[in-house]
């Protein structure tokens, strides 16, 4: 590596000033703001059995992010938070802006359900969410479910699923405004304000943010080699509307929006511009028939639009779904769940030349019916869903788990689940598709997995921990194989789109937190095997281990916190012969009340500056300081 690639990014003069002045007035600030240590809650989730169930009943290996989590960092994205939480590996080419794949368990990026309040994002191009661009300002909290959920959600969710929950309305006024300036050229605006008047309620959320960024890929020797810094730009906005319209009707609409342009590598010491705006919808009506029967009723449209303009490409993605949610208690001991839903898929691009144009589309209708028992220390938990696919027919996907609780705080719990996943429009219609003309060329098949997990739990005394067991078969994995001959048209990529191995994603997953005195420690660590069953490799960029350290500790009026981010070698091309190092990350983060109603914050990321990469060739942000003031004011 080259002396430039290794150069510390030292923040701008106005970024060293602005901390040391706040930092000086932290110090001289001669009231004590009390911070009382708040008492552990145990949340209600929904996503990990689409039905609200407190955390402690779970069958399901969850993660919760919650808002405090997410004003924590300050540099980065939804990618980065996710990833410093643990729950997910992630790679990408370069730094925030750019394209970010993530992985639940080893899965493919395509296999993590992605859902905004309930709205699926997704890309009927490259299969999964532009994580790149998903507004992390508007962001309440985010659920992380481990394991497949097509019982419960359909096509997509053969790795997991992750909820992003934005800002909703409060029956107190309440405004946020947020200021952060920092190394690379960062600066970000946000605010947001909730509230309620009448039988309204509103949050309205909006973010701005820029970065110079930096050398994207430092090797002269690449083609792809960047002669300056990458930068980009960010926009998002979202508003969250509801009217009680009785004790037991509620209305509710929510919108976001989101518009990112990144520079990136063209090749030839070009620099492009990757462009993506996305926007979603949706309108819902829940109604309490009863104490013990409720539904809920929606409408929900989600677009996720990529454009390339140096390579004259471009994809547009649309969702519509219809659904239909019902909760009915038939004793203090047993409920149970309805759901109906219809998605539309379709796709705009110049690539689906194999549709006969630059359209294609396809619905799916599915079912769910799911059960839920609680008998002194017994749970039991499952799912059965049917799908009915206008292109690939019909799949039928089932759960069940059961939990023992051992003792008071120990929980043994088990599970098994299917899954499967659709192909995308692209894969089966574009130039790299099959050639259905051909003799012995059949349709792409549906990817399906078949998971079993066993799982030990305790909470207790100011001491959480869990030790998850897995193993998710992936059969008809969709890549490139065969003649190009079969492909539909193009014949420059060695192969087409085509069902031509199997995966198999077990491992062995451990969280825990305790309190020790003011001391909080928690941590993660996974220890995997995701292998291609074809050739006994690992799959690409996938460690065989990763976790995550972080210990938080007041001290007078700060809040200070470390992390530690830590992955393991892994290969950047199927064949395991191009190896990328393992690497640890160091991260701070203090923050302290200047008044009442102002927060300081201090961030100091990859504090040892490591150089290391996640996908070869691209690098990855050096050592980052972020200053940021958050207000408060009473309204």
């Amino acid at each position: 590596m080259t002396h430039a690639f290794r150069r510390f990014a030292r923040p701008g003069l106005t970024t060293t000033v602005a901390a040391s002045l706040a930092l000086f007035g932290c110090l001289l600030h001669a009231r004590t703001f009390a911070q009382s240590a708040p008492a552990k809650l145990d949340p209600v989730v929904v996503t990990a059995a689409r039905s609200p169930l407190k955390l402690s009943e779970l069958l399901a290996d969850v993660t919760v992010i919650t808002r405090v989590d997410i004003e924590r960092q300050a540099f980065g994205g939804i990618d980065d938070l996710l990833r410093n939480s643990g729950a997910v590996e992630m790679t990408r080419n370069g730094g925030p802006g750019s394209v970010s794949f993530l992985y639940i368990r080893g899965a493919e990026t395509r296999h993590s359900l992605v859902l905004i309040d309930g709205v699926r994002i997704d890309s009927q191009a490259t299969g999964g969410a532009p994580w790149e661009s998903i507004p992390l300002s508007e962001v309440e909290r985010i659920e992380i479910v481990k394991g497949p959920a097509s019982a419960m959600y359909g096509s997509d969710a053969v790795g997991g699923v992750i909820q992003i929950f934005t800002f909703k309305g409060n029956a107190k006024t309440q405004l946020q405004l947020g200021l952060s300036t920092g190394s690379l050229g960062t600066h970000r605006i946000d605010g947001n304000l909730r509230g309620s008047q009448g039988i309204l309620d509103y949050a309205v959320a909006a973010s701005t943010e820029q970065s110079r960024g930096f050398v994207l890929v430092p090797d002269k020797k690449n083609y792809y080699a960047t002669p300056g810094d990458v930068g980009y730009q960010k926009h998002n906005w979202s508003t969250r509307l509801g009217l009680q319209l009785s004790p037991q009707d509620r209305l509710e609409l929510i919108s976001l929006a989101s518009h990112l342009d990144a520079e990136m590598a063209a090749g030839g010491g070009a620099i492009g511009h990757a462009i993506e705006d996305n926007k979603l919808g949706k309108l819902s009506w829940h109604r309490q028939w009863s104490a013990a029967l409720n539904s809920l009723l929606s409408y929900s449209e989600s677009n996720v639009n990529y454009n390339l303009p140096v390579f004259d490409y471009r994809a547009e993605t649309r969702i519509r779904s219809y659904g239909m949610e019902s909760n009915w208690r038939l004793t203090d001991e047993q409920r149970l769940l309805f759901v109906l839903e219809r998605k539309e898929d379709s796709l705009n691009s110049p690539g689906l030349t194999a549709a006969g144009g630059s359209r294609a589309s396809r619905a799916e209708n599915g079912a769910t019916l799911g059960y839920f028992l609680t008998s002194g220390s017994f749970d039991l938990q499952a799912h059965a869903r049917h799908d009915q696919d206008s292109e690939f027919g019909s799949a039928n996907t089932g759960s069940f788990g059961v939990g023992y609780r051992m003792t008071d705080g120990l929980r043994l719990v088990a599970s098994t689940g299917s899954s499967f996943r659709a192909p995308t429009l692209y894969q089966q219609g574009s130039g790299l598709g099959p050639n259905l003309g051909m003799p012995g060329v059949r349709p792409l098949k549906a990817e399906s997995g078949q998971n079993r997990e066993l799982g030990l739990r305790y909470a207790g005394r100011g001491t959480e921990w869990s030790v998850t067991a897995y193993r998710n078969l992936i059969s008809n994995l969709i890549d490139f194989s065969g003649s190009t001959n079969s492909c539909a048209f193009f014949s420059d990529y060695g192969g087409c789109y085509g069902n031509v191995q199997a995966g198999l994603l077990q491992g062995l997953s451990l969280t825990g937190s305790t309190q020790a005195g003011n001391l909080r420690l928690s941590g993660t660590l996974d220890l995997q095997a995701p292998k291609d069953l074809s050739t006994g490799l690992l799959l690409a960029r996938r460690a065989r281990q990763y976790g995550t350290l972080h210990a938080t500790m007041p001290v007078a009026n700060w809040q200070f916190g470390a992390g530690l981010q830590l992955s393991g070698q892994r290969y950047d091309n199927a064949a395991n012969t191009l190896p990328l190092a393992g690497y640890g990350l160091l991260n701070f983060d203090a923050h302290c009340p200047l008044t009442p109603q102002l927060r300081l914050q201090l961030n100091l990321d990859n504090a040892l500056n490591r150089v290391y990469q996640t996908a070869g060739g691209f690098a990855q942000a050096p050592r980052t300081v972020m200053v940021g003031l958050r207000y408060s004011p009473s309204l």
